[in-house]
């Protein structure tokens, strides 16, 4: 089986971990964490992840701006990247204006999520 590499972008510790626990168990993916917009950028210019799971609301470089900065780089230009989201029907606007692969509502079910992005993303 081949690894799935996703690079979770969130400032909240909680959502970071609960993301590597439902997915690292898993056999087949690995996770890396970025606690901001820049860092999240900068990890996936160094390691080109195989999805990138963004926060929306974050201090600093927020969801939308990070997710530009990402399509700048062209080590992340072609990367999927999924929204997580606590208001999915607000955000729902991201998914053209952005041109994203989707977007997961938090709370989420750990159980399902990677059942979720492999829909998603058609793994």
């Amino acid at each position: 089986m081949v690894s799935k590499h996703v690079l979770v972008i969130d400032d909240d510790p909680d959502i970071r971990d609960l993301v590597q626990m439902s997915l690292e168990h898993l056999e087949g993916w690995t996770v890396s964490l970025a606690c901001s917009g820049e860092e999240g950028a900068l990890m996936a210019q160094e390691r080109s992840p195989d999805l990138v799971l963004l926060d929306v609301m974050m201090p600093g470089l927020d969801g939308p701006a990070t997710f530009q900065r990402l399509r700048e780089q062209d080590a992340s230009r072609e990367i999927p990247v999924v929204l997580l989201t606590a208001n999915p029907i607000a955000d729902e606007r991201y998914r053209t204006s952005l041109q994203l692969s989707g977007i997961i509502a938090k709370p989420f079910n750990p159980y399902t999520l990677s059942k979720r992005l492999a829909e998603i993303l058609d793994w």
